[in-house]
């Protein structure tokens, strides 16, 4: 299974919406997003959850996510 990671931080996430609903729609793929501080919440499917760094994952933690990723993609 592929695992696509999203990083919000402070710039334009006007694209972000329309390639999550695709790799969403892939039977084979997870998407998890994440935000950065300063980020605000984009428009997002509906069912999808974000993490706050470091409110709710830790820098750290991040850093073990992007590695177990197949893709990371940073608006």
């Amino acid at each position: 299974m592929a695992a696509v990671l999203h990083v919000f931080t402070r710039g334009d996430a006007s694209l972000a919406r329309p390639l999550i609903e695709r790799q969403r729609a892939q039977s084979d793929t997870t998407v998890t997003v994440v935000l950065l501080p300063g980020a605000t919440v984009p428009p997002l499917p509906d069912g999808l959850r974000f993490t706050r760094v470091p409110d709710e994952l830790s820098y750290a933690e991040l850093l073990e996510l992007i590695f177990a990723s197949d893709q990371v993609i940073a608006w």
